[in-house]
């Protein structure tokens, strides 16, 4: 038997790194992760989201309650985006449009010059507790601290405690900041996008590995034929996964489903169908399976972090929100929990199924070109 010679392990070493020069695409993924990683989380992520859309509705415009309104703005974590009434302003945080919605009562000014401490009411959509908690706790220094400056000689006496207001919170939709409610409902689209993509990524190139797509190309069957033939199976797989995980989210962790069940369900085929048509496209540009793997890899791990799945969607910059816009996963997110937590009807939900829509279709536009590259 030969004895070890450093000579030949540096020739296979070197043969290697010849071989990872070649498959450019591996050597892509192993420099493109790290940088994705260090730019998402560096950059895009942020666990404390500050200039959230705020709705008002003003019953009263004098000093004191602009005075509020400008220390909510200097405080960083609300934007005040619009004056609606009580009907609109609901609306708006029903479809996800705001963040928050207060409203300041008639007679406002009048009622706290008088030490009446008039109510000032905020409604927040807690469907997702992180993004809301720190702004609450600060509207509730707010409502002690605002008037500091206004309050003095005659009138210092209602910059006391308890405050010279008093501040009425509604978390709306889980109101008693389940954790579960937030996450359970995401995890159906995480799932989904993971399994989805990852399985037909595999469906042609596993036929070129085995050698049977000369089989398959040899019979009379359309390309699209083909790409709807390798999708339509695994409709039925998501299908089972969709409902088991309905199922434990009712009977295990108790998450309501206020809204359509059947315009759910709708919604989760246009989605389905969408993360398919990208596995399905991995698959026709992958030269092998490990290719493919590594493309659903690429694909699912921005999906993840720029959804709003693992931290708030409106704490991200305004570029990281762009590209986030583009993933399914980040408009199936706000259907699902918008169905499931706030009883969202078809308008709101149209409003997020299209974006999944037209994605679908130019994936699957994409598939197909690829796949007739690979027919010559």
């Amino acid at each position: 038997m030969n004895a070890f010679r450093i000579r030949r392990m540096v020739a296979v070493a070197f043969k290697e790194f010849i071989q990872m020069r070649r498959d450019r695409l591996t050597f892509g993924m192993m420099v493109g992760i790290p940088l994705i990683q260090l730019t998402l989380f560096g950059f895009a992520i942020n666990s404390n989201p500050k200039n959230l859309p705020t709705a008002v509705v003003a019953g009263d415009h004098g000093q004191y309650a602009r005075t509020f309104l400008r220390a909510m703005e200097n405080s960083g974590y609300f934007q005040i985006t619009a004056e609606f009434d009580e009907e609109g302003a609901r609306q708006a945080l029903l479809l996800g449009r705001v963040q928050f919605v207060l409203t300041i009562p008639p007679d406002f000014s009048r009622a706290l010059l008088r030490g009446d401490r008039p109510e000032i009411l905020v409604e927040a959509d807690a469907t997702d507790p992180a993004a809301t908690s720190n702004a609450l706790s600060t509207l509730q220094t707010l409502a002690r601290t605002a008037w500091d400056r206004d309050l003095r000689g005659p009138l210092a006496n209602l910059a006391g405690k308890p405050g010279p207001v008093e501040l009425v919170t509604h978390a709306k939709f889980n109101p008693e900041a389940v954790t579960q409610y937030n996450i359970v409902p995401g995890l159906m689209g995480v799932v989904l996008t993971m399994t989805m993509v990852m399985i037909t990524a595999l469906a042609i190139t596993r036929e070129r590995e085995r050698g049977t797509m000369e089989n398959l190309l040899s019979m009379p069957v359309r390309p699209l034929e083909v790409m709807l033939g390798k999708i339509i199976p695994y409709i039925l797989v998501g299908y089972i996964q969709v409902t088991l995980i309905l199922l434990a989210s009712r009977l295990v962790f108790h998450v309501p489903v206020a809204g359509s069940l059947p315009l759910l369900l709708g919604a989760v085929f246009v989605f389905i169908a969408a993360n398919l048509a990208v596995g399905v496209t991995f698959s026709s540009v992958a030269a092998n399976q490990l290719q493919a793997m590594q493309m659903s890899f690429f694909f699912f791990l921005p999906s993840l972090l720029l959804s709003g799945f693992m931290f708030p969607f409106r704490g991200m910059p305004v570029w990281a929100q762009c590209v986030g816009e583009i993933f399914p996963l980040t408009h199936f997110l706000r259907i699902i929990r918008g169905i499931m937590l706030k009883g969202s009807g078809l308008d709101a939900a149209f409003t997020e199924i299209w974006p999944i829509a037209i994605f679908l279709v130019v994936a699957l536009a994409v598939a197909l070109r690829r796949y007739r590259q690979t027919l010559d």
